[in-house]
C-alpha cells in the first residue's frame, strides 16, 4: 500500500476517457496558428466572431438536424439537467423496483412512494421549479389512476390480477415520462446554435447579411479512428439574411480556399453539388419527388446492401449516397441523379453558382452523388477532400440551408449557407504537407548567477515579455554551464548573461546559441538590440 493510502483504497492511474485526448506542446502551437489564421482569413472576409454554449435544449438538434439521422439517434451525449436528485432517486426505485408479487405492507410501501412523488412533483411544478408541461401533467394524472386502481386490485392471496399488473405497468410507464428539469445535449454541431442565436436575438434588424463564424469542441459519441473523436474540434462560418444570391455561397467556398492555400495544403479537390429544393406551403419541392424515385431504386436493390443503407432506405434515403463502403459505391453510381429533377429555380441556382466560382478562378469538380447527411440542408451543398488524409479524406464541407430559421420558430424568409470544418482534420493535413513550422521559439534564455543578478534578471524579463519577445527566467540559480545545456535543449535563439561582475560594470553577455558568438552590450541597448534592423 502506497504512503497516503487508507487501508482498502489502490491507488489509481487516470487516464483520458475513450475518445477524447490531449493537445500538448508543442502540438498547441501549431493549433494555435491554424485558429489565427483562420481567424484572420475569415475576418478579411467581414465575419464576425459568435462564441456559443457548449450544450443546447436537446429538441433543438432533434427538430434541425432530423431526428432519424445518425446524430441524433445514435450519437448524441444527451443528460437531464436539473438538480432533483432525490426524486431521481424516488423514480429509479419506483421503476425498477415494482412489486413482483401481493405483499400487503411491499404493496403498500411502493403505493407511498409513487403517492409521495406524485405530491413533490405538484408541489415543485406550483412553485415553478419543475416544468410545468402537457406530458408532465398527463403523467401524473395517469400516475393518480393507477395508484388509486392498485388500492381495489389487490386480490385474496394466490389469485391473480390482470389489473393490478396493469396498474403496475401504466406506474413505471409514466414515472419514466416525468421531467423534473430540461433534457439538455452536448452540442453536436453549432449551425442550429447559430440559428437559435440569430432568432433570439433578433439579429433579422441587423443591416445587411450576419456573417458569424465560431471556433470550438463538439461532442459526438461516435467510433474513435484517426481524425475523428469524441471531443472535436471545429471551425465553421453561417451567413444569415435575407438573400439566397449563388454569389453568397460563391464567396463562402472562396474564403475556404484561401484558408486551404494559407495553410500550403498543396492537394485537394472542391466537389459541389445541388440537392434541390423542399415541399413548402407555396410551391411543391423537386427534391421530394428524387426522393421517392430514390427510395424506389434502393428498394430494388435491398438485399445488396449493408444494415445502416437498409434502414435508411425508409428513414433518409439520401444518406445512402452518402455511404463510404466500398462494395456499395458500384450500386450507388447507378443510381439516378439528383440533377437529373432539378426545377427550373434550382438548376438556375447551380448554374450561377458555378459562373460564380469560374469568376473567383475557384476550380471545382460536379459531385451528383453529394449530399449533406442532416437534415436542413437544400440547394447548394460542397465539401473539399484531400488524398493526404487517406480514406477519411474530407477537409471540410457545407450547404445552403434556407429552411431552417424558420424551422426553429424565427421569421419567414430568412436564408442560410455555411460550413464547418475540423480542425484535427485540417492539423492532419497541415502536418502531412510539411510545410508549416509553428512551434514558437524561445527567443531569450536569461542565465542568472548570484543573488545581486537576480533582482536585475527579474526586470530585464519583464521588459522583454512587453517588447512581445518570449522568455525563459529560470526560478533558481543553475551553474553556467548547466544554465546553456538547459537554454539550447529549450531551442533558445540567445542566452542572456549576467552575474555579479555584469551587474557591477553594467555589461550584459549575449551570446548567440546558433553559432556561439557572443558579445558584450548595456542594459540600455538591451531592447534595441532585438529590434529588427534597417534592410534585415
Amino acid at each position: 500500500m502506497g504512503e497516503g493510502t487508507k487501508p482498502g483504497q489502490e491507488r489509481r492511474r487516470f487516464r483520458a476517457i475513450k475518445g477524447v485526448r490531449d493537445i500538448l506542446p508543442p502540438a498547441t502551437d501549431l493549433w494555435n496558428w491554424f485558429e489565427k489564421t483562420a481567424r484572420g482569413v475569415m475576418e478579411a472576409y467581414n465575419f464576425h466572431e459568435i462564441r456559443l454554449p457548449i450544450f443546447e435544449e436537446t429538441e433543438l438538434f432533434a427538430r434541425s438536424i432530423g431526428v432519424e439521422t445518425d446524430v441524433v439517434t445514435k450519437e448524441m451525449y444527451t443528460f437531464a439537467d436539473h438538480g432533483y436528485w432525490d426524486l431521481e432517486l424516488v423514480r429509479i426505485r419506483i421503476v425498477n423496483n415494482p412489486p413482483g408479487h401481493w405483499d400487503g405492507s411491499v404493496v403498500q410501501s411502493y403505493r407511498t412512494q409513487v403517492a409521495n412523488l406524485i405530491d413533490q412533483c405538484r408541489m415543485l411544478i406550483g412553485a415553478g421549479e419543475i416544468p410545468d408541461t402537457p406530458a408532465n401533467a398527463r403523467a401524473l394524472s395517469e400516475l393518480d389512476l393507477a395508484v388509486n386502481a392498485i388500492n381495489s386490485s389487490i386480490p385474496p392471496v394466490g389469485m391473480g390480477s390482470t389489473q393490478f399488473d396493469a396498474s403496475i405497468l401504466q406506474i413505471v410507464h409514466y414515472a419514466r415520462s416525468l421531467k423534473f428539469g430540461d433534457v439538455v445535449t452536448l452540442r453536436p454541431e453549432a449551425t442550429a446554435s447559430v440559428a437559435r442565436a440569430y432568432i433570439e436575438h433578433g439579429m433579422q434588424t441587423l443591416p445587411g447579411d450576419q456573417k458569424l463564424y465560431y471556433i470550438g469542441p463538439m461532442f459526438r459519441r461516435e467510433r474513435p479512428q484517426k481524425g475523428r473523436y469524441r471531443q472535436f474540434y471545429q471551425i465553421g462560418a453561417e451567413v444569415l439574411g435575407t438573400s439566397d444570391a449563388p454569389a453568397i455561397d460563391a464567396e463562402l467556398i472562396e474564403m475556404l480556399t484561401v484558408l486551404i492555400e494559407r495553410c500550403r495544403i498543396e492537394k485537394w479537390t472542391l466537389l459541389v453539388n445541388s440537392i434541390g429544393c423542399p415541399d413548402t406551403p407555396e410551391r411543391k419541392g423537386c427534391r421530394p419527388k428524387y426522393v421517392e424515385r430514390l427510395r424506389e431504386e434502393l428498394r430494388k436493390v435491398k438485399d445488396k446492401l449493408g444494415a445502416d443503407s437498409q434502414r435508411r432506405i425508409d428513414t433518409n434515403p439520401l444518406r445512402v449516397l452518402d455511404s463510404k463502403l466500398p462494395e456499395e459505391q458500384a450500386i450507388i453510381e447507378k443510381l439516378p441523379k439528383i440533377s437529373d429533377f432539378l426545377c427550373e429555380d434550382c438548376r438556375a441556382h447551380f448554374e450561377k453558382l458555378k459562373q460564380e466560382l469560374k469568376l473567383r478562378q475557384v476550380a471545382f469538380t460536379e459531385a451528383p452523388r453529394l449530399v449533406r447527411g442532416l437534415d436542413y440542408y437544400m440547394r447548394t451543398t460542397f465539401e473539399i477532400t484531400s488524398p493526404v488524409l487517406g480514406a477519411q479524406n474530407a477537409l471540410c464541407g457545407g450547404g445552403r440551408y434556407d429552411g431552417l430559421v424558420e424551422l426553429l420558430g424565427g421569421p419567414r424568409g430568412i436564408k442560410g449557407i455555411g460550413f464547418a470544418l475540423g480542425e484535427d482534420r485540417f492539423i492532419d493535413a497541415i502536418e502531412e504537407a510539411k510545410k508549416i513550422h509553428a512551434t514558437r521559439p524561445v527567443d531569450v534564455f536569461i542565465a542568472w548567477m548570484g543573488e545581486k543578478a537576480y533582482p536585475t534578471a527579474v526586470r530585464l524579463a519583464r521588459v522583454l515579455r512587453e517588447e512581445k519577445h518570449t522568455v525563459e527566467l529560470p526560478p533558481e540559480e543553475m551553474k553556467f554551464r548547466k544554465a546553456l545545456e538547459r537554454a539550447d535543449k529549450l531551442g533558445a535563439r540567445y542566452a542572456l548573461i549576467m552575474g555579479e561582475d555584469e551587474i557591477k560594470t553594467g555589461e550584459l553577455s549575449i551570446k548567440r546559441l546558433a553559432d556561439g558568438k557572443q558579445e558584450k552590450i548595456s542594459e540600455d541597448a538591451l531592447v534595441d538590440y532585438f529590434r529588427p534592423k534597417a534592410g534585415a
